[in-house]
């Protein structure tokens, strides 16, 4: 990763950070070291769940509360993380985000019992989301042009490494039952990583904020966070606690105030104030092609991290760090893919991400069909060549949707432009694990384990043939 950092010394561009000096290589590893707490909390819980539930005596209902709430207050608050950065100084919270992130991390280790863990990780959610999104609205309004694209790469390879590495780590971290506290250290692994990040934060990351601060908007971000409450909350619980009543009134609504959402949103910039998420940005191609490619691979990508996870363990019977050990391939794959996305997206342009797409489809073949050979005489080497391809491709196509998306977002919008991204991507990711996860979870007592993987992972083959198609709508270049 350094040899391409080095190379960054943009000035600074646009009107918020016109006084700002550029961003150097230790500010930007500390900016992705911020943005990968938050996408290793997202994953790092699954791998001890099976732990958690032994510890605390929980059901399942509150058990997939403990994974769902961090997801659930991390995506319904990301795109106003974004605007407050854009308002108060993006640095200025980050390092407030981070310090939450911190303390609501030794909350979740120090947690009592399964309703108080719920508790801390909804409030680590929503700490993730003042912190994430100033990543890349700082990447955006201090670096320019091909120093900007290789930015953006190096955090879309951050979050899909951190992915990956959350489940190793889990893995790790829980065998390890470091001075007895089992589950409990990988939240409180946290703390002195966040530390460490904002003492970094304070000396190489230069302070920016747009010139002209939009105002909060209150009806927006009440409607959007109702709209991903009434989509996710369903889906994430309503398995868990038998399909009552409520989830399906829930997802009967979601549509409908989404509708208002926009509607909301339409009015507010055609009146001249400030909409949480302007239209008018959602007008940008590159932005609107780029989120649509997203949706369903992110949706994919998170799916199948939940899913493997509970089939590893408790379809193969794998320790944690078995079952992490599983996944190493995919994210030694995905770091080379990543690096060399940018240098390929020069001459190739959404190629890159269209290939990528295709050759992640052939990695999970490639395990589809060692898992239809050999299961349940299984281990981490049986999964290698399906989990490397798969990690390659997607290493090519998830660095390049961010540099794409954000490429023609005015600096001055970079907090917004940000926050609709990363709401995208989080939002994606937890309906992959409701979705696919659903699916997995049904099936596997009726169909057995192996066949409700086969099954899970097929469907997430035909949604990325879907994101195949779209990937030819992205701009034939990219900037």
């Amino acid at each position: 990763m350094l040899p391409s950092v080095r190379r960054l010394g943009a000035q600074a561009s646009g009107p918020d950070s016109a006084a700002s000096p550029a961003l150097g290589p230790l500010g930007l590893l500390t900016l992705l070291l911020g943005a990968a707490l938050p996408m290793i909390d997202f994953f790092i819980v699954n791998v001890a769940l099976p732990t958690i539930e032994r510890d605390l005596h929980t059901g399942p209902a509150l058990l997939e509360m403990v994974a769902a709430g961090y997801g659930v207050a991390y995506a319904v608050l990301l795109v106003l993380g974004g605007r407050l950065g854009d308002m108060i100084g993006r640095r200025r919270l980050f390092l407030i985000g981070t310090a939450l992130f911190a303390l609501t991390s030794l909350a979740c280790g120090l947690a009592p019992n399964a309703w108080t863990l719920v508790g801390a990780r909804v409030a680590q959610g929503a700490a993730s989301a003042l912190m994430l999104p100033q990543v890349l609205a700082t990447i955006q309004s201090t670096t320019t042009g091909a120093r900007r694209g290789r930015a953006l790469g190096l955090y879309g390879a951050t979050g899909g490494i951190a992915a990956v590495a959350g489940q190793v780590l889990g893995g790790w971290l829980v065998a390890a039952d470091i001075a007895g506290t089992g589950w409990r250290s990988i939240f409180l692994v946290n703390v002195p990583v966040a530390a460490a990040a904002m003492v970094l934060a304070l000396r190489t990351v230069p302070e920016t904020r747009s010139a002209k601060p939009a105002r909060i908007d209150v009806t927006g971000t009440v409607l959007l966070g109702a709209t991903l409450l009434a989509l996710l909350v369903p889906l994430m619980e309503g398995r868990a606690v038998g399909w009552p009543l409520w989830c399906w009134l829930l997802l009967a609504a979601a549509p409908f105030v989404a509708a208002g959402f926009w509607l909301a949103e339409r009015r507010a910039e055609r009146t001249g104030r400030d909409p949480l998420v302007p239209p008018s940005l959602l007008g940008n191609h590159g932005m609107r092609s780029g989120l649509l490619v997203a949706l369903p691979f992110f949706t994919g990508f998170g799916g199948f991290m939940f899913v493997m996870a509970v089939g590893l363990q408790q379809g193969l019977r794998l320790g944690p760090v078995s079952a992490g050990t599983a996944l190493a391939p995919m994210a030694v794959a995905f770091f080379t893919a990543s690096l060399l996305a940018p240098r390929l997206v020069v001459r190739h342009g959404r190629r890159v991400v269209t290939t990528g797409l295709a050759v992640q489809g052939v990695g999970l073949l490639i395990v589809v069909a060692a898992t239809l050979a050999s299961w349940p005489h299984m281990g981490p080497l049986d999964f290698a060549p399906g989990m490397a391809v798969l990690g390659f491709g997607q290493g090519l196509a998830m660095s390049t949707v961010f540099r794409i998306v954000l490429s023609e977002v005015p600096a001055d919008r970079a907090g917004v432009g940000s926050g609709v991204m990363v709401t995208t991507q989080q939002s994606s990711l937890a309906l992959g694990v409701a979705t696919l996860g659903t699916l997995f979870l049904s099936l596997a007592s009726s169909v057995g384990m192996r066949d409700a993987l086969v099954t899970a992972i097929l469907v997430q083959v035909a949604g990325g043939a879907a994101a195949v198609v779209l990937s030819l709508r992205l701009p034939r270049q990219v900037r």
